[in-house]
């Protein structure tokens, strides 16, 4: 799966002339929902969305997924293989179509991701709940914890983030050293992702629009799965590394060989279905339902 993207997906993303161009790349591929998951269209928080569940079987809990995409492409159709897996895991899932930059840059994803989050709790029935998040959408789940503790709203029990998007000042060692390596992005393609979700003039190391330079006391705990060849790996291992300095449980894992997000590809690559029966047993242990 590495040798493919690499030779397909990640020169033809380089090549991308603009958002648009990178958007329709990114936003390629179909997934079959598979048999027994029921997928209903919901609108929470303002936020368009949906809901996937299974119509059977007991209830570990309720998760928000955010997808990932740069902030500027995919949608909750694209990261099925990441909601359709965890409903099948025992979890009620709600994702929401979280406003896209450039058209709607920072703070736009982070309002809607909390405008959900208040929705489906008081939707919840007092089930326990996550968050998770994959890339972008792993460090948009980072910051959407970080403003509601700041505004003193109830967190999340545990999260779970995959390669998630921490640095977008992109100081970490592995957007070098992992140029070539990394299956998907070059180092450099994450320089268009800043200028894409901040706005001339912003700060990429506003707090909540990068979590790794935020205060990170009282954040719940973390499971993060990234892979070692990934040019983001490093926004994974430091920000592990600030998150137990302020006292968060976090439960991290580096991957070898794997590309990035690879639990999308899951019927194909073994490692994906490991990744998420670890992340599912995390959050059942966490929530006491295991």
């Amino acid at each position: 799966m590495s040798f493919i993207l690499r030779h397909t997906f990640k020169p033809r993303l380089a090549r991308a002339k603009d958002a648009l161009e990178a958007r329709a790349i990114m936003n390629g591929g179909i997934f079959k929902t598979p048999p027994g998951v029921r997928i209903t269209p919901a609108a929470l928080g303002g936020v368009p969305g949906e809901w996937v569940e299974v119509g059977s079987g007991s209830l570990a809990g309720v998760l928000v997924y955010l997808h990932g995409g740069g902030y500027f492409a995919c949608s909750t159709r694209t990261h099925r293989p990441y909601t359709t897996a965890f409903a099948r895991r025992g979890f009620r899932v709600y994702a929401p179509n979280y406003r896209l930059a450039p058209e709607h840059p920072y703070p736009a994803a982070l309002q809607d991701a909390v405008a959900v989050w208040r929705a489906v709790r008081a939707e919840a029935g007092g089930l326990p709940m996550a968050l998770g998040g994959d890339s972008a959408g792993g460090g948009l789940s980072l910051a959407t914890m970080l403003k509601l503790r700041d505004d003193g709203d109830p967190l999340p029990t545990a999260a779970v983030l995959f390669s998630p998007l921490t640095d977008l000042a992109g100081t970490g060692e592995s957007r070098r050293t992992n140029d070539r390596r990394c299956a998907m992005f070059y180092g450099g393609s994450f320089e268009r992702v800043t200028e894409f979700y901040v706005a001339a003039g912003g700060d990429p190391r506003d707090p909540l629009a990068s979590p790794l330079y935020a205060d990170l006391h009282g954040l719940p705990p973390l499971l993060i799965h990234v892979g070692a060849d990934e040019t983001l790996r490093d926004d994974s291992t430091q920000f592990a590394a600030r998150a137990r300095d302020a006292g968060v449980h976090v439960e991290l894992t580096v991957w070898p060989a794997v590309p990035h997000v690879w639990q999308l590809f899951y019927p194909f690559v073994p490692e994906g279905r490991q990744s998420l029966d670890v992340a599912a047993a995390f959050l059942r242990r966490n929530f006491g339902t295991e």
